[in-house]
């Protein structure tokens, strides 16, 4: 097989993704033995130091490993393993601040929404055969789409955003296919991808949102989809802005046949005004999960598109699971109508910590990017030994590896478990670990 398969490229994020996608076409199946290091750098007449970093990169994020003189191999499954796999288990002592959960503390308590649901249930059972949306939760959904601007499309119902995002993906593209995504962007986006089959191609992020000039150049090159998260993009915090939104839909506009798909996980966590996207492209959707404002467990995520786009969605969710449960939907509907997070105090309670922290990393000379939601991205100069010197300085980081694929190295901090006096220690220990890093502009 690897013969049939040329890795290629000349600096090391290039080579890793050229590996990247042989595995996810299938051309590197699991088992298959990669070059030794120096044959490999000859054939592409590169530093073998080039081809070490690739290796390196790939360990890290899952997709091969090392058996000493046995040589590099593809993992098991690695189009399916998790790049949250890779993240730092904290020991006792140490401050998990990798995970990139909420906070506990601003989410609701869900006791009154389940027995609300449950009596509800009890007065009419959900049965076979009646519709897979709640009406009433559908017209709430809709109506909050509506005064964010958000164009008009059906309703449907997913099991979280991610769950949305692969059967938006699936509904409309084939293996091979290119889907533009951020870089540095969500880590399961970037697992799913060429777990699909498909073919990642990195686009740039700043604090506005993906880069227009790098969108352009993917779409010109044959992606035929692109993800795009709203608020509190993950990791950066990036927040599509009024101006970066009108850019985009230019862009949009010279490729009305790319599917476009925005995540706008930060709703309801975020003080940044929603700029859609939505509607320039013949095919789009918009998904909405409540995981980070209501509760992760909730595994529910509303999605709305253009009408082929959601029919395909729901008519193949119905040949699966059927339909999201109909309790957990009046449990939603049920913290909404009732008011149980305040989005202005959350917001402002993830802002405060957040901002802190980057002030505080500016004030040691340590750049820091995180202008929405509850992620701080920290670029360094060896992404390993900062995780390893944070550790022993009693703070788990979320190795960037997990959020990159051509982007530099870089540290996510979640700031959810951080209380304000936290933050001048935690600032101390970053700016001892994260070593001269040269000038990089997120922002």
């Amino acid at each position: 097989m690897l013969e049939e398969y040329r890795i290629g490229g000349r600096r090391a994020s290039e080579i890793a993704a050229s590996v990247e996608r042989g595995v996810g076409s299938g051309h590197l199946p699991p088992g298959q033995v990669l070059p030794p290091m120096r044959e490999l750098a000859a054939r592409l007449e590169v530093n073998p130091n080039t081809v070490a970093a690739a290796y390196r990169t790939l360990r890290e994020r899952g997709v091969i490993e090392t058996a000493g003189r046995r040589g590099s191999r593809v993992r098991p499954r690695p189009a399916s393993t998790s790049r949250g796999s890779l993240r730092v288990e904290a020991p006792p002592g140490v401050r998990d601040l990798g995970s990139g959960n909420p906070d506990p503390g601003l989410l609701p308590p869900l006791g009154p929404a389940l027995a609300a649901a449950a009596a509800s249930g009890a007065l009419r059972p959900g049965l076979y055969g009646e519709p897979p949306v709640v009406a009433e939760f559908a017209a709430h959904a809709r109506a909050a789409l509506d005064a964010d601007g958000v164009p008009a499309g059906p309703i449907g119902v997913t099991s979280g955003a991610l769950d949305a995002i692969e059967r938006v993906l699936a509904a409309h593209l084939k293996p091979g296919d290119a889907v533009a995504v951020e870089d540095p962007g969500w880590g399961s986006v970037l697992d799913l991808v060429p777990a699909l089959g498909l073919r990642a191609v990195p686009v740039g992020v700043d604090d506005e949102g993906p880069r227009a000039a790098e969108v352009e150049q993917a779409l010109a090159a044959g992606a035929r989809a692109l993800v795009v998260t709203d608020r509190a993009q993950n990791p950066t915090g990036a927040s599509v802005s009024e101006r970066r939104a009108g850019e985009l839909r230019v862009v949009l506009a010279r490729h009305p046949g790319v599917l476009l798909i925005e995540d706008d996980h930060g709703h309801a966590i975020v003080d940044q005004p929603l700029h859609p996207l939505a509607g320039v492209t013949d095919h789009w959707a918009f998904v909405r999960s409540v995981a980070k404002a209501y509760g992760p467990d909730l595994r529910l995520a509303v999605l709305t598109g253009d009408d082929v786009t959601v029919d395909r969605v729901t008519g193949r969710q119905l040949l699966g699971p059927g339909w999201v449960s109909r309790l957990l939907q009046r449990a939603v509907l049920h913290l909404w109508t009732s008011n149980a997070v305040d989005p202005a105090a959350v917001a402002r309670s993830y802002g405060e910590r957040r901002q802190a922290l980057v002030r505080a990393l500016a004030e040691r000379g340590v750049a820091a990017y995180g202008c929405s939601g509850m992620n701080v991205w920290v670029p360094v100069s060896d992404e390993t030994g900062a995780v390893a010197r944070l550790l022993h300085a009693g703070w788990a980081a979320a190795p960037g590896a997990r959020f990159r694929l051509a982007a530099p190295q870089a540290v996510r901090l979640t700031v959810s478990p951080l209380a304000l006096a936290d933050i001048e220690p935690l600032a101390d220990a970053v700016a001892a670990a994260a070593g001269p890093v040269r000038a990089i502009s997120y922002g």
